[in-house]
């Protein structure tokens, strides 16, 4: 085994991970477990399908409060962990958790690679839902949303991953952007019909996700959801580096949202690194503020804080981001950081002025609108039905079917990314972190690795033996680094090549 490291500095890193909501038409019982593990499967390139998920680099009972949690770590059998995980070519995972098909993005350095890869997964989820259809009977139809709610108390995520420097303390972390997250929600919420979980009612609020959170810092992702979640499980270097774990966010369709909710948390952990927040903005009650910020359709409520201020949450967003205008050096913001605090403005500004302006933008405005007009048109209640479909509909990611694809398709919401970019990041990898590595070994070398994951390739040149690149850096693996290794070497070669290097 060995080490191979990067030693320049890393700006943050992200990664998005969405758990898609799926179901057959025409069934006598829904199966979710194993209609999920169909459409995993049968994407998988044939190449592929011996290689398996090194799950040695898990961890996911480590808590960031300094201790392990109560649970069993459980791993497939390798039958299991071929049939339920697909490592894709362009550096990301395709995998079956519980009774979803998830989908994670490669490592990216900019919010907007997010959006491309992100994308990416929508389209290769849609390739696997008709490849899954061939071999059912004619008369079954999956439907794959991309939501959080199955409307029957069951939630599933669409988490953040931000990987930042491990020098940061996490209760500094947790103290800094609890307010920001529960302010957040205005720009990046997915809109959502009614209340789940026994909150108090509501015809439509912003967020899907708020329901679900009753604690304020925790490990858990199933139960008792915590706006902070303190998983301590890096994929990287621990001694180094930090995996901020984000679960309290929304899946979303709008390619402007989902830019503007990993760009602007980026930026909050910049200004949280350089000691620029602290409990400036600590919340009074934060799990409720949290609640009654997703049913303020004004988003001009009153929020307190613990020093008795009342902010809106429009003026909270817009003090994160003053402080970024103030404290960031010019030449630690990149052109995207500074595209994303520019959008983060407007919005802001078009928030105080209308919120429904934005009808083009923000996905639980967008949803909003097409729902009134429904309902406007049908003469009907919020608790029809029909209109809880209208909202599922919003979120399906058939082209002809879902209604926010549709709108897409008719130019009626802001995009961020050409649709030729989402197509080349369905196979090729981001050129900028360790990703370029992993997927362009499985390009080149598919028979001779045995397994990959986030941070490590385990290659088997020969009948004897397996090596194991450990990539512990994020910047490890970049186009720049091996790109002239993977474009003339053999896999022996580049393996020999990086053992005998001298990095570490």
């Amino acid at each position: 085994m060995v080490h191979i490291s990067n030693p320049v500095d890393t700006p943050i890193i992200i990664g998005t991970e969405t758990e898609y909501g799926i179901a057959i038409k025409n069934v006598s019982e829904q199966d979710p477990v194993a209609v999920s593990t169909l459409v995993v499967n049968i994407y998988k390139d044939n190449n592929l399908k011996k290689i398996t998920w090194d799950y040695d680099q898990e961890s996911p009972l480590v808590d960031a409060r300094g201790f392990i949690s109560e649970g069993e770590n459980q791993k497939p059998d390798k039958e299991e962990n071929t049939i339920i995980n697909d490592i894709l070519f362009n550096g990301g995972r395709y995998y079956v958790d519980h009774a979803h098909p998830e989908y994670c993005t490669p490592e990216c350095t900019n919010a907007r690679d997010v959006v491309i890869y992100e994308k990416a997964g929508d389209l290769i989820l849609h390739l696997s839902r008709i490849a899954a259809e061939e071999v059912l009977p004619a008369e079954q139809e999956i439907i794959i949303y991309k939501n959080n709610t199955d409307y029957k108390g069951h939630s599933y995520g669409g988490h953040e991953n931000y990987l930042m420097s491990r020098q940061i303390g996490f209760d500094d972390i947790a103290e800094g952007m609890i307010p920001f997250f529960v302010t957040r929600q205005i720009i990046t919420g997915a809109g959502k019909v009614g209340s789940e979980n026994g909150a108090e009612p509501a015809k439509f609020q912003i967020t899907q996700r708020a329901d679900f959170f009753e604690t304020e810092v925790g490990l858990s992702t199933m139960v008792a959801r915590p706006i902070i979640n303190t998983r301590d499980e890096p994929h990287a270097d621990e001694k180094h580096y930090r995996r901020f774990h984000v679960i309290v966010g929304d899946s979303n369709m709008s390619e402007f949202s989902i830019y503007l909710k990993v760009g602007i948390t980026a930026i909050a952990l910049k200004l949280i690194e350089k000691g620029i927040i602290g409990s400036q903005f600590n919340l009074v009650n934060p799990v409720m503020q949290n609640q009654m910020v997703s049913r303020d359709l004004t988003c001009k409520r009153n929020i307190l804080l613990e020093d008795g201020r009342r902010f809106t949450p429009i003026e909270v967003q817009r003090s994160y981001l003053d402080l970024a205008h103030k404290y960031l050096q010019p030449y630690e913001i990149t052109s995207v950081m500074e595209d994303v605090m520019i959008k983060w403005a407007f919005v802001l500004d078009q928030l105080e002025a209308d919120p429904m302006s934005l009808d083009c933008h923000l996905d639980w405005v967008i949803k909003k609108r097409i729902i009134d007009a429904f309902v406007e048109r049908h003469n009907l209640s919020w608790s029809d039905s029909r209109v809880r479909m209208m909202d599922l509909q919003y979120h399906d990611i058939r082209p002809d079917k879902g209604l926010y694809a549709r709108l897409k398709k008719n130019g009626r919401v802001h995009q961020i990314v050409g649709h030729e970019e989402v197509v080349r990041a369905i196979t090729d990898p981001p050129t900028d972190t360790r990703a370029y590595f992993r997927g362009s070994c499985l390009k080149n070398f598919p028979g001779e690795i045995h397994s990959a994951s986030w941070n490590s390739m385990v290659f088997c040149t020969d009948s004897s033996s397996l090596d194991k690149i450990l990539m512990d850096r994020p910047y490890f693996g970049t186009k720049e680094l091996v790109g002239d290794l993977l474009k003339n070497c053999t896999a022996s070669e580049l393996v020999e090549a990086i053992l005998s290097s001298k990095c570490e």
